[in-house]
This record gives structure tokens, sequence and C-alpha cells, in this order.
């Protein structure tokens, strides 16, 4: 407990410090009365845990949001070139897709790169089943294959 504790502290200093840019001394003290509140608030909320501060994930999340932006990418130019196709090129499409994201994060990761992506949209989110619908029936086929998920869970492992 105490190491998520000081290392949401030391991340919390680095941000006010990048944002502020100033250090007299009233800021800086601003600064460390503003984050030891912070910090108090979070402790006796019980949310300085493993998942809060996810710094296990540091050198995979590039790897994985490269990825994902080149999917964005991709499905962007897929759904555009099937708008101006027309209406007969378009399949809407919901399912239930079972996930193997085990953490709360890795869920949440999961849904909102689902929804990142144009043309799909993660619409619900419980236990290891997400709910999603998608413009295009190809695009609820890639995600039953389990490609953004797979990716997911080697991201979550620790």
């Amino acid at each position: 407990m105490m190491r998520y504790t000081l290392s949401i502290t030391i991340a919390l200093v680095l941000f006010w410090l990048m944002n502020s840019g100033m250090f007299t001394p009233i800021i800086l003290m601003l600064g460390v009365v503003s984050v030891a509140l912070v910090v108090f608030i979070a402790r006796r909320m019980d949310v300085v845990d493993y998942e809060s501060v996810p710094f296990h994930l540091a050198f995979r999340l590039p790897r994985y949001y490269g990825w994902l932006m080149k999917e964005i990418v991709l499905s962007n130019i897929k759904v555009v070139k099937h708008i101006v196709l027309g209406k007969a090129y378009i399949s809407p499409s919901m399912a239930t897709i079972k996930i193997c994201a085990k953490t709360d994060m890795g869920k949440v990761i999961l849904a909102n790169s689902i929804t990142l992506t144009p043309g799909t949209v993660a619409i619900e989110l419980e236990d290891d089943e997400i709910t999603v619908h998608a413009l295009l029936h190809e695009d609820l086929e890639a995600l039953k294959a389990g490609e953004m998920d797979r990716r997911v869970c080697q991201l979550e492992k620790s």
C-alpha cells in the first residue's frame, strides 16, 4: 500500500510541476498542500491500489496505443468508404462477445478501445461479456475473432 501511495504522490507532484511552470515559494507550497490533500482523500477512500496507480503498464501501453492508433486510422478509412458507397454497403449489427480481460482496468481499456474505433460502440460491459454495436457486420466479426481482446489481455498481465 505504501508503494502505491508513494507512486501516486510522485506522479501528482510531477503533474503539478509540469502544469504550473512556476516555482515561487507560494506556488510550491500550494502544490504540496494540494498533493497532500488529494493523496489523503484517496487513501481515506481506499482507492490507492494496483489499478489506480497503473505503473505496471508503463512499458506495454505505448505499443498497445500504437497498434490502436493504426486500427483507428484503418477503421476511419473503411467507415468513410462504406458511407460513400451508400446505404446498401452498411450492415448494422449488435452482439454480445465473451472477453478474456479479468481486471476492471482491462475491461475498461477494451470497452474504450472498441468505442474509440470508428464504426463500433461498446454498449454494455458486464462480467466477462461486452455488448457491441457495429456499423459494419465485418467489424463485429473482427471483434469476435478476438485480436483486440487478446492484446488487452497481454497488456493487463503483470
